[in-house]
């Protein structure tokens, strides 16, 4: 109890006491136990965070580009000298395996090596001579005060994937990350801070809807970056674009893997049970649907019925535990009743794994069906959680017609050994990140993220080139001499 502390903002360079009166409980997900409370913060709170990222904006933005990214490098070096604690703390707070959460906080290291390349990714263009004795050059510039809005899956990723880009551009940044995962956060804050970014260039602040209302609103901010569920996205893109803000608002998904019949099961059934199920399910690039391409779909079925029975469900820290507790007591809750609706209308479980004996923590047992439907509601609501689904279909064109229903576009997979089958899936699949024989597409960071469809709300994507873009403006300069 001594842990379960009230946790502080980081504004100007310094740890400050919300103003909040309401505070939320921190649990463990895979024990329940209480780690610590977490403000929600008020707009006062949001407007001390923002007056002190425009404070320091301007000295900020005059620091040399090289200079910057030193201190990027910087912070490169710290992750990787912290990534074990790092780890630690989002399994603590988040429940996703130790494994899983390494992984992601590598992925995190890596947009932020990305962003440490602003010398030459942020370089302009010059042409002389557009008329006579005139040059035109193009330069880029920092937008000025911007913000993350963060979700509760991946608690260090997602925030490098924006604040070292945004710092290394020129901005000031605020983060607010989920209530639900606030501890990761705070130990990003310290390290940044660590770093050498200057006071008020990283500022944090905790909370729920009253804080990211007041950032989408307040005139001081310039640009909004999140990821959330589509309802969440739709909000925040459709307010904070009525407040002239920029936008980038990565939203929910539905993603579909195809299995053609020539499919190697040996190495596609590995992969598809990583794709569903690591994570819990929790998790926007999660292979959901199957569409199986006839004749293959009844030992496709058996294959994963028979390693879903397998899946051992447990503690984070565990090293033999595959799934990993989902986030709350009513998460879990909801993706049981989607198990109960996905029974109802008729789908098949083929298969049901094991959670552990014991009544703390949020363990959902691993569910695989069958014989489900387009039209179904599991085959087309995002689940968010360790529930599997099997289509079957009887061609590759039937197959993407399924998966191209589905009002989300985020990504999608095909297993085959069939070139000519795998280029028409690449072609005419609606969906932003593919995979080809490749359970998990996540792109690397130097190229975007790039959701289509109801899966991103905005027009630059975060990672990549697209994140430099959207965090710098544009200024044309024609210039004659007399």
């Amino acid at each position: 109890m001594a842990e379960a502390r009230v946790l502080e903002n980081f504004v100007a360079g310094g740890w400050v006491r919300s103003s909040a009166t309401e505070v939320l409980d921190v649990p463990d997900p895979s024990t329940g136990s209480l780690l610590a409370r977490v403000p929600l913060s008020t707009s006062a709170d949001v407007d001390e965070a923002v007056r002190a990222a425009q404070k320091a904006f301007p000295a900020w933005r005059e620091t040399p580009v090289p200079d910057r990214a030193h201190r990027v490098l910087k912070l490169r070096s710290l992750l990787e000298d912290h990534l074990d604690e790092l780890a630690r703390t989002v399994v603590q707070e988040n429940g996703k395996t130790l494994e899983e959460a390494q992984g992601s906080i590598r992925r995190g290291i890596e947009a932020t090596e990305f962003a440490a390349s602003a010398p030459t990714t942020m370089q302009g263009f010059v042409l002389e001579d557009v008329a006579r004795g005139i040059d035109t050059e193009l330069v880029r510039q920092p937008l000025g005060v911007v913000a993350g809005i963060t979700p509760f899956n991946f608690p260090v990723m997602i925030p490098l994937w924006m604040a070292p880009l945004a710092m290394v551009c020129g901005n000031s940044f605020i983060l607010k990350p989920s209530e639900r995962v606030p501890l990761s956060a705070v130990r990003l804050a310290r390290l940044i801070g660590e770093a050498g970014f200057p006071p008020g260039v990283f500022n944090l602040v905790h909370g729920g809807r009253e804080a990211v209302d007041a950032l989408l609103v307040h005139p001081g901010v310039s640009a909004i970056s999140s990821v959330g569920s589509a309802p969440t996205a739709r909000h925040i893109y459709t307010t904070a674009a009525a407040s002239g803000k920029r936008v980038q608002a990565l939203a929910g998904a539905k993603n579909y893997i195809i299995v053609m019949p020539d499919a190697d099961l040996s190495k596609s059934v590995p992969a598809i049970l990583s794709s569903a199920f690591g994570q819990a399910g929790e998790r926007c690039l999660a292979g959901s649907v199957i569409v199986a391409v006839e004749p293959v779909g009844d030992s496709l079925v058996a294959a994963l019925a028979a390693e879903v029975k397998r899946l051992k469900v447990g503690e984070g820290w565990a090293p033999e535990t595959a799934v990993g507790p989902v986030i709350r007591a009513e998460h879990r809750q909801q993706v049981l009743e989607w198990v109960r609706t996905g029974e109802r209308e008729g789908a098949k479980v083929v298969a049901r794994g094991s959670t552990p004996d014991r009544s703390d923590g949020y363990y959902v047992p691993p569910v695989l069906f069958d014989r489900v439907r387009p039209e179904m509601t599991i085959a087309q609501e995002e689940i968010f959680g360790p529930v599997l689904s099997v289509i079957r279909a009887a061609s590759l064109d039937e197959a993407i017609g399924v998966a191209n229903r589905s009002r989300f576009g985020n990504a999608a997979a095909i297993f085959t050994r069939d070139g000519k089958a795998a280029r028409e899936f690449r072609y005419r699949i609606e969906a932003g990140m593919l995979g080809v024989n490749i359970g998990v597409p996540a792109p690397a960071a130097y190229f975007p993220f790039a959701g289509w469809k109801g899966s991103f709300f905005g027009d630059l994507h975060a990672t990549g080139r697209d994140a430099i873009e959207f965090y710098t403006r544009k200024k044309v300069v024609t210039t004659r001499w007399f």
